[in-house]
């Protein structure tokens, strides 16, 4: 029985999907609630090829934690990443961004820790091939993707131009095919007529899948349409690779019959794959959990680890009856953790029923005016999908902020083919990379002056530029 000067401790470790809508479903319990999370904000994950490509800002797809939470005042928010767990004494280790310890004791502990990029066990392709889970990795991707046509503007010869101009997906997935989509979009709408030297509808989009299909867990039916919409657009499709080497000018893959190919592209990013973080690891260690080759924890239909009830699992983390990594999936689980937590505290002696997923549909964005979406038996796709689409998002999007700032970027977006959040730094790493070695760079024609204070290196042939001004 609690008293009422200690209220029961609840930890829950992860700010996503998941731990959110945990924390929501304890906002008028009289428990005591700690949301660890290495990320000061919350991300609305699904729509970050949508800032990579610059139509809409990082505001409008992630909100601060605390500000999401402020209303629950028996929630509170530490920035900090989970290192361990003690089952025994029930207590969480976390280590703070300057590297200071932290314990957190718990009562319950509901585990939120969603999936990390996995490379198959080629962690050495990252440096060259960055994934898509987090908000700095979709800023630099649309760094990566804008940077690529300002330097194919100013190559120094046709071969460098060409792998600059080519952009290499790994992975067929929603993120692979909606960020394939994207980049035909900037490339032969958005960049239209902005560029002197190159024609930027002229890059290639090339995207790799191991499997037979892209979009394979919508079904057949809707993965050809899929197929085809990327097709009508200029994406070429390579089915039944895979991927054996990624370097910083391009990869190699391999077929089912073993024959291998080049593909040059200075542009290679990573859809493929996901893995649990290391705190799933030592959550499994410390409670004997068994996890699966993707590191998700074995859970029961309560969604606890046998042998621990206090201690849930839940979202991308959790592995029960093989259910997919999704928003809806996150978002459901973690409420059915808060809610049983909730219920015990309230001191209802009904068992609860096991958790039951109940499925929303999987919606995949191609280009304007086109999407694939899947709810049950129903299967939308073209005009139709893209509707369908663009409800979801919006009713799950968190904050009226960001709805109407969605609204408005996605009005231009559509309506004008412009975008509007495409600023990008320059990347101070490759600028390093440049200076230390200069002598890896091949050879190029002399750079010649074309105004006072700018450089020219190599301009294809074209109309005779003007004379500089006296």
């Amino acid at each position: 029985m609690q008293d009422h000067v200690t209220p029961r401790r609840v930890v829950i470790l992860g700010g996503g999907f998941a731990g959110l809508f945990a924390a929501r479903a304890l906002r008028r319990s009289p428990v005591a609630v700690t949301v660890v999370d290495r990320r000061a904000h919350h991300l609305f994950q699904p729509l970050l090829y949508q800032c990579a490509s610059g139509i809409l800002s990082e505001g409008q797809i992630a909100q601060p934690l605390r500000a999401v939470l402020r209303r629950h005042h028996n929630v509170s928010c530490l920035l900090a990443e989970a290192t361990d767990v003690d089952a025994e004494a029930r207590l969480v280790h976390a280590r703070r961004p300057d590297g200071g310890a932290v314990e957190l004791p718990y009562d319950d502990l509901i585990v939120a820790v969603g999936m990390r990029q996995s490379y198959f066990g080629h962690d050495e392709f990252a440096a060259h091939a960055p994934g898509m889970k987090t908000l700095n990795d979709a800023l630099d991707i649309r760094r990566r993707i804008y940077q690529a046509f300002e330097m194919a503007e100013t190559a120094s010869d046709a071969r460098e131009r060409q792998q600059w101009l080519t952009f290499a997906l790994v992975g067929g997935g929603p993120t692979g095919v909606e960020l394939a989509g994207q980049i035909r979009e900037i490339a032969g709408h958005t960049l239209d007529r902005e560029f002197r030297t190159i024609d930027s509808a002229q890059a290639r989009v090339l995207l790799f899948e191991g499997s037979d299909e892209v979009l394979g867990a919508f079904g057949r039916p809707l993965a050809q349409r899929a197929a085809r919409t990327l097709q009508s657009l200029g994406v070429e499709l390579h089915l039944g690779t895979k991927v054996t080497g990624v370097d910083a000018h391009g990869l190699t893959v391999q077929d089912r019959d073993g024959a291998t190919a080049r593909f040059e592209a200075r542009t290679v990013l990573w859809t493929a794959g996901v893995e649990a973080p290391p705190i799933a690891a030592a959550l499994a260690r410390a409670t004997g959990a068994t996890q699966d080759r993707a590191g998700r924890i074995a859970v029961e239909p309560d969604l606890t680890i046998p042998g621990h009830p206090e201690i849930r699992v839940t979202g991308d983390v959790m592995s029960l009856n093989r259910l997919p990594g999704l928003a809806e999936v996150a978002m459901q689980s973690g409420a059915y953790a808060g809610r049983f937590v909730r219920h015990a505290v309230e001191g209802r002696t009904k068992q609860p029923k096991p958790f039951k997923y109940w499925d929303l549909g999987s919606a995949a964005y191609i280009s304007r005016g086109r999407a694939v979406v899947k709810v049950g038996p129903l299967h939308l796709s073209g005009a139709i999908g893209w509707l369908a689409w663009l409800f979801i998002h919006l009713a799950f999007l968190t904050g009226f902020r960001s709805r109407l700032g969605a609204v408005l970027s996605w009005s231009v977006a559509f309506a004008t083919s412009s975008r509007r959040e495409r600023a990008f730094t320059w990347s101070d790493a490759d600028a390093d990379a440049d200076a230390e070695a200069p002598a890896a760079r091949a050879p190029g024609p002399k750079a010649r002056r074309l105004w006072p204070g700018r450089l020219w290196s190599g301009r294809a042939p074209g109309p005779k530029a003007p004379s500089p001004p006296p």
